[in-house]
């Protein structure tokens, strides 16, 4: 209609394709969002708002020519920055393969879209390497534990031990977390432009190295008041060591396999595998070895300073804290790290003071000489655990992205949770589920003969200790994946975000589970007499 500003009241306006460019120019002269984060066609974003389209952005000319005679409409709402927005609002942008299809998302429901289904046989292949490979890293993490358990550091001061669950969680926190939420990302088609696509990655990364920080501090201090609540006693030298070996253990560990897991996303897109499947075990496949190597070599570096050159550990933790500005600023420049910055810690902390308390119960056990085996087996058992509800997760929260309005699910999953709606229907979801519970038994066969064959054992473990195990190993698996399909929706209906919510808790259950099962068999192997299996 020629004005400069485009009103609700005239049809024209609502129907004119011309009027979204000119609704942002007008929001870009009164509102002052100049610099703003998104210049999209489906909003802007400025002063920590986000300006969406409730309709749809666009639709073809009328033969004739006149816009009037189009039935669309237009509505715009101010309203805050949700977790559960797109990572990247990315609609119009030509080559994804969700481009444009803004309508197949139906409000108040679910719209599954069109595409190729995913085969079973693809997603198999997909997720069996990396867990295989996945699997191996955490054999090797036990193994690594088993050698080190004997260094001066950690007969001295045993409270590493209640850190070494917490420490090896963050792979669940930061790792596989991010992994998710990129992953996500990557399927929605919200990693097309480039720079768009590197302002989220560095702005991840950023947020990354500010949790691994703050939570290496935290798990220490935890570490430090259970092992105080249980001995009656804490030298300040010994806790002093325990902060900076965590300190230093998360940052370092984090933006080594922050860096890998951002090439893996991106590779394995390239290579038209589903991140879903390959990023998750890819984040924790060699990340307990990686962690526990870099803990233990710092724990017993530290430890030769703790006596003349005590004041190398305050140094090391006060280098470390100081960055920590730096990095917030960094991730406040995108959105979606900003919005998890202010949001992001509930989840995650609370999940190191599960892992804490998984912790507790391996210092208890490993100090008792008749269950001193479970600590080659814990690693394997939390750690497969925790790799396979990670994919369930992130899969179920790339549907909910994809194909369902915020705070909204299907109707099958209104209703009270159980396991037969995880496990059984046609769904792809379900599908996963039960590949997955699958994949526990003969992948636990292969990691336990492996574990036996790195030992130089020349025997296979008592046909007792197997069953043992498998059945607790399987009962984990199967509690974990029951959890994650309830904890998903009702994150998702709450509003949260689950690829940032989801993922700590669930990995952080998989080490209290893993390790009290792990426990209970090695007493019941105890009780019976069967010691030659351990």
């Amino acid at each position: 209609c020629g004005q400069f500003a485009p009103s609700d009241d005239c049809d024209t306006c609502r129907s004119c394709s011309l009027a979204v460019p000119l609704f942002h120019i007008w929001l870009k002269s009164t509102m002052g969002t100049a610099g703003s984060q998104d210049k999209q066609t489906n909003g802007s974003v400025g002063k920590g708002n986000l300006y969406r389209s409730n309709g749809s952005t666009s639709q073809p000319s009328h033969p004739n020519g006149n816009t009037a005679a189009l039935n669309a409409s237009l509505s715009y709402e101010l309203r805050p920055y949700r977790e559960t927005d797109a990572l990247l609002p990315n609609e119009h942008y030509q080559g994804s393969k969700f481009s444009g299809d803004t309508e197949s998302k139906a409000p108040g429901g679910c719209s599954p879209r069109d595409g190729p289904a995913e085969s079973l046989c693809s997603m198999v292949l997909q997720i069996l390497v990396p867990f295989l490979l996945a699997g191996l890293g955490t054999v090797c993490a036990g193994m690594l534990l088993d050698f080190v358990q004997h260094w001066d550091v950690f007969q001295e001061i045993t409270e590493i031990f209640i850190l070494v669950p917490a420490v090896l969680g963050l792979k669940g926190n930061l790792e596989m977390t991010m992994a998710s939420r990129l992953s996500t990302a990557v399927n929605a088609g919200k990693m097309e432009p480039a720079r768009e696509k590197w302002r989220l990655v560095i702005g991840n990364l950023a947020l990354k190295q500010l949790q691994a920080t703050v939570l290496g501090l935290l798990a220490a201090l935890m570490a430090t008041a259970l092992g105080w609540m249980m001995e009656g006693e804490m030298l300040l030298n010994h806790a002093t060591l325990l902060c900076a070996a965590s300190i230093a253990t998360a940052f370092m560990a984090s933006l080594l396999q922050g860096v890998i897991m951002v090439g893996v996303i991106i590779g394995s897109k390239k290579v038209g595998f589903n991140p879903d499947n390959v990023a998750t075990p890819m984040a924790a496949s060699f990340g307990d070895l990686i962690t526990l190597a870099f803990l233990a070599c710092f724990s017993q570096w530290f430890y030769t300073f703790l006596e003349l050159y005590s004041y190398v550990l305050y140094l090391v933790g006060l280098v470390f804290v100081s960055l920590i500005p730096l990095w917030v600023v960094v991730s406040s420049k995108h959105p979606a790290s900003c919005i998890l910055l202010r949001t992001g810690w509930e989840p995650i902390i609370t999940a190191m003071i599960i892992s804490s308390i998984g912790g507790l119960i391996l210092d208890k056990t490993v100090s008792d000489p008749n269950l001193a085996g479970v600590i080659v087996y814990a690693p394997v058992i939390n750690g497969i655990g925790g790799n396979l509800v990670s994919i369930q997760s992130s899969r179920i929260a790339t549907d909910l992205h994809v194909n369902c309005s915020a705070g909204e699910v299907s109707e099958d999953h209104n209703s009270c949770s159980s396991p037969c709606r995880t496990f059984c229907g046609s769904g792809a979801n379900h599908r996963s589920a039960r590949v997955l519970l699958l994949l526990v038994i003969p992948g636990q066969l292969i990691f336990i003969h492996a574990i036996h064959l790195l030992k130089g054992s020349h025997t296979l473990p008592s046909p007792v200790f197997i069953v043992a195990f498998l059945s607790a190993a399987l009962i984990q698996v199967f509690s974990l994946l029951c959890i994650a399909d309830w904890m998903v929706h009702c994150l998702w209906r709450r509003g949260k975000d689950p690829d940032s919510y989801s993922i700590p808790y669930l990995t952080a259950l998989a080490d209290l589970l893993g390790t009290g099962l792990l426990s209970l068999v090695f007493l019941l192997l105890w009780c019976i007499g069967d010691r030659g299996s351990t």
